[in-house]
């Protein structure tokens, strides 16, 4: 299987490669092509994960590669650069936050539909065994009532504000409390500290801790009617592992692991918090 990577400047691409050219943790599998959004980028991806071609333009992956990673710091970028390949028939991974306008992705996966192209996205801390056993914990909790998320966000962040690392927490909570989302909120600290409010069509509401300061590792807090759980998201001792396992797996089988709402509904949520920062206001979460 030959893997193409479109984005040099994430970290994420030189991780990838080495999960599988270095470390070799994906059989019958090689990244082939880098092209980097700098030559100096794509350079440095391409010697720390081995990655054999650059290529000159995206497009040069097509007729080349069996699947396709598109990486980009800023998700605006992503599915304009996915587009031709999408074409092209080539499966998709597309790295968070998978896009940054919910229109955009509306169309872009009815296109992935009826091209029968698998696509997936997804933040890497939800594929952590630390969160996989806390969702599995959680279900003996009873109907969850609130979810707090604490981690790194960056709310003027040049690669997106909100949407940058907020992408990860967010992921973490829709997939404790579903995707019925009804208002978002940001509540701004007096510094780089802020709040995020989600209520959710059952009642639930979550708040997410946006750490501006630095130091933040993602912590979270369950909230049920029989009890509670409190757990630091550790990564695992391959953070891309798990991640890489199903998106190549997704390249092989034609099946996406996800589904439009998982990929699409933070986005809407994303979209929400970042008319929030702007306005102060709490936002109606456009439904999909």
């Amino acid at each position: 299987m030959k893997i193409g990577i479109i984005g040099a400047e994430n970290s994420h691409t030189a991780a990838i490669a080495k999960v599988v050219n270095v470390d070799k943790r994906i059989r019958g599998a090689q990244v082939t092509q880098v092209w980097g959004e700098t030559r100096a980028f794509a350079l440095k991806a391409a010697e720390a994960g081995q990655i054999p071609q650059i290529v000159k333009n995206p497009a040069d992956l097509i007729g080349q590669v069996d699947g396709a990673v598109v990486d980009h710091r800023h998700g605006k970028l992503h599915l304009p650069a996915a587009w031709p390949l999408l074409e092209a028939r080539i499966p998709l991974f597309i790295d968070k936050p998978f896009c940054y306008r919910l229109a955009e992705g509306r169309r872009f996966l009815a296109q992935a539909a009826q091209l029968k192209v698998p696509v997936c996205s997804f933040s890497t801390l939800p594929k952590q065994e630390s969160f996989r056993t806390l969702q599995k914990e959680a279900r003996q909790l009873g109907r969850i009532n609130a979810v707090i998320t604490t981690g790194p966000c960056d709310i003027k962040s040049k690669w997106g504000g909100i949407f940058f690392y907020g992408i990860h927490q967010v992921d973490m909570v829709l997939r404790l409390l579903g995707y019925e989302l009804v208002h978002a909120q940001v509540v701004k600290g007096r510094g780089k500290n802020h709040e995020a409010l989600l209520s959710f069509e059952g009642g639930a509401v979550a708040v997410m801790n946006l750490i501006g300061g630095g130091g933040a590792q993602f912590h979270v807090s369950v909230i049920g009617e029989k009890g509670r759980l409190d757990r630091t998201i550790t990564y695992d001792q391959s953070a891309y592992l798990t991640g890489v396992q199903e998106f190549t797996r997704m390249f092989k089988s034609g099946k996406s692991p996800e589904t439009a709402q998982s990929m699409l509904a933070p986005v809407a949520v994303l979209e929400a918090l970042e008319k929030s920062v702007a306005n102060g206001r709490r936002v109606k979460v456009s439904s999909l």
